[in-house]
């Protein structure tokens, strides 16, 4: 049997599960996941060797419509780039739902040369399954689409059919990766969104979006590591709110950020964290640049 290699771009709009799907895919945590929308901000590589064939899951933020601030603009260039790169793209919907930004991501999908695999994501949400068949006929119609999968990638539901269908466009090739690589990006890029997948997850509705993490320093000791990092807020009024009571909040982001760099780097690992103010960060182009953003892949 020859072996297979090729790219698969996981695409939607905000909060439709690419992030989980692509951790259970690649079976280790190396994208971080919040139930909120844009987490994502950086198009991430998974890779997952099975046998013969090599999958390389590109993880994208989400296509999304109204957002006017530069960073917008950028997580938008970075999730159509990806489809560039991509041999089958794998577009995610919830369940039972099509809104404006499903029918972006749809069309920017659609646009491009390759086939798609629409995925029906969070179908374990749905109480009476008899509701999916109406909502499956309403789909877009597509020759692209070549098949239609409805899953759960919170408890792994229908994964094993997803694998076997996008290994169908796979093309023939030597592998990229070598079999045990989980990701192309490296210990710093990881430790930041660590931080960032706290803050986003122990913060309001609203800071989360004000706020990105920058790595100052990533020694390796004889111990584990030792790693400084960068909270950027837009406000000097948003500093307290990271920080929080006797910097309580702040406290707890760093010893749950810690964990899970431990879980993934196998190391023991200590993290200074510091909040510091880069004012309207998000909607300024050359700060954008300087903090790691670009039109990716």
């Amino acid at each position: 049997m020859s072996k297979r290699c090729g790219t698969v771009a996981l695409v939607g709009r905000p909060n439709m599960g690419k992030s989980t799907l692509l951790n259970r895919l690649v079976g280790e945590k190396i994208a971080i996941t919040a139930h909120r929308p844009q987490t994502t901000r950086h198009a991430i590589r998974g890779i997952s060797t099975k046998d013969d064939n090599q999958f390389i899951f590109l993880d994208t933020p989400g296509l999304h419509g109204g957002g006017k601030k530069a960073l917008n603009r950028v997580l938008n260039r970075t999730a159509r780039g990806s489809l560039l790169d991509a041999d089958v793209v794998v577009l995610l919907v919830q369940a039972l739902q099509w809104t404006e930004d499903d029918q972006l991501a749809y069309e920017a999908v659609e646009r491009s040369d390759q086939p798609i695999i629409l995925v029906i994501n969070k179908v374990d949400g749905v109480g009476d399954k008899k509701r999916m068949l109406p909502y499956l006929q309403r789909m877009p119609q597509s020759e692209k689409i070549r098949h239609i999968v409805p899953i759960s990638a919170k408890n792994g539901e229908g994964l094993e059919l997803l694998e076997e269908l996008i290994a169908e466009f796979l093309p023939e090739g030597e592998h990229i990766y070598e079999a045990d690589e989980l990701t192309d990006k490296n210990e710093r890029f990881l430790a930041a969104e660590f931080v960032r997948e706290q803050l986003t997850r122990q913060l309001n509705e609203e800071l989360p979006y004000a706020l990105t993490v920058e790595i100052e320093r990533f020694d390796h000791e004889p111990t584990g590591y030792r790693i400084s990092a960068a909270i950027w807020v837009e406000r000097d009024s948003q500093k307290g709110i990271v920080i929080g009571q006797r910097g309580e909040k702040l406290k707890e982001v760093g010893r749950r950020s810690r964990e899970s760099m431990r879980d993934l780097f196998g190391v023991s690992v200590h993290l200074e964290l510091w909040v510091k103010v880069r004012k309207d960060w998000s909607d300024d182009a050359r700060a954008l640049q300087a903090l790691g953003f670009q039109s990716e892949p």
